[in-house]
């Protein structure tokens, strides 16, 4: 909280904050008057005598009558109230006017008008406005930033949903995976465990944040790959192409990892007589651009993308909001996915001006 906010919003500048505004309302009347008056010292005295009605008058329509009746729309007994209040607000000054503020300014010898209560109740009733106007408009803040509060709560119980709908989504097909594996007695039973147990070890501690390196996500989809790879075998031919450099750049975990595992589920298919994959990822002026293609069923549809793509449609709209664009177009024999992101930028020990790091990668035996 910055310290303007701290000194309008919290309890321990309450009494600074009265303070401030009397002694700033007491000047300004004082100048005021000044122009049409000579003699600021008199002008002073003769409003700093009304402060004590001032704020008789103008605390209990600022603490009472607007909280408790304007602002919870009770308007017609707000209204009364007011009516009611102005009739005390006129007595109040006529009485204050000859018993307390007239003798006082007698007894200093100083000059004031025989009669002058309108100007003096003019005066109580716009001080009162005005003192009304701060009280209403802190209140409207403190409303709006509750409600904003709120929202961004609203938005991060949203998010770490999200996240966590990824996780058993996920490990559900992976552990699959590593299942038929041991089934056969196979001896790369240990690694795939081995590479699972990293992405666990990635989802729940990395991507607790907001963000991860780039990199990192990016190692992440590449074990992936190699996980499925063991399943798939030679049946399905795999490219991954990754040009720039990725380093010093942070993005929301576990946003490009359902696109890949749609495409596995797509481009798999025993149905396909030459399955393949191509993964196309580039980073140039902190805009990742990440594309695939697979072939797929002629009979798949995009409306059968399931909970996952879903899932990062409403991440990205939450999280970068103007800031990405995707597309998902279904070509008939296969599906291509573009994403478009405007990366965070960070400072990382790998990070050199002008280093360019382009990679070709074949996943097939």
């Amino acid at each position: 909280m910055s310290k303007t906010n701290e000194f309008i919003f919290s309890p321990k500048y309450g009494v600074l904050r009265h303070v401030s505004f009397w002694l700033s309302w007491l000047l300004g009347w004082t100048c005021f008057l000044t122009l049409i008056w000579s003699g600021f010292t008199g002008n002073l005295i003769r409003i700093g005598l009304w402060i004590p009605v001032f704020t008789i008058f103008g605390y209990p329509v600022a603490y009472i009558a607007i909280p408790r009746l304007l602002l919870k729309g009770k308007y017609l007994l707000f209204l009364v109230s007011l009516i009611f209040w102005l009739v005390v607000g006129w007595f109040l000054t006529v009485n204050y006017l000859r018993y307390v503020s007239a003798p006082a300014l007698d007894r200093m010898h100083m000059p004031h008008g025989e009669d002058y209560a309108w100007q003096c109740f003019l005066c109580v009733i716009t001080t009162t406005a005005s003192f009304s106007f701060l009280s209403l408009g802190k209140q409207w803040l403190l409303k709006q930033r509750d409600f904003l509060r709120a929202q961004q709560e609203k938005i991060t119980a949203e998010l770490q949903l999200l996240k966590a709908q990824v996780h058993p989504h996920f490990l559900f097909n992976t552990l699959n995976n590593i299942y038929s594996f041991s089934l056969d007695g196979s001896p790369k039973t240990p690694e795939l465990i081995l590479k699972l147990s990293s992405l666990l070890s990635y989802m729940l501690y990395d991507c607790k944040a907001e963000e991860v390196r780039l990199e990192k996500e990016v190692e992440i989809m590449k074990n992936y790959i190699g996980l499925e790879k063991e399943r798939y075998g030679d049946t399905i031919e795999i490219s991954w192409t990754a040009e720039g450099d990725i380093s010093g750049h942070f993005i929301s975990p576990l946003l490009m990892l359902p696109f890949l595992e749609n495409a596995f589920k797509h481009g798999a298919s025993e149905q396909i007589e030459k399955p393949w994959m191509a993964v196309d990822l580039s980073v140039a002026n902190n805009i990742l651009k990440f594309k695939i293609t697979n072939s797929k069923n002629e009979y798949i549809s995009l409306s059968n993308n399931g909970i996952g793509i879903d899932n990062v449609k409403r991440r990205l709209q939450l999280l970068y909001p103007g800031k990405h664009e995707l597309k998902i177009n279904d070509e008939g024999d296969f599906f291509a996915v573009s994403l478009m992101v405007k990366l965070s930028a960070g400072i990382s020990a790998n990070t050199m001006p002008g280093r360019t790091l382009v990679t070709a990668q074949t996943f097939a035996s």
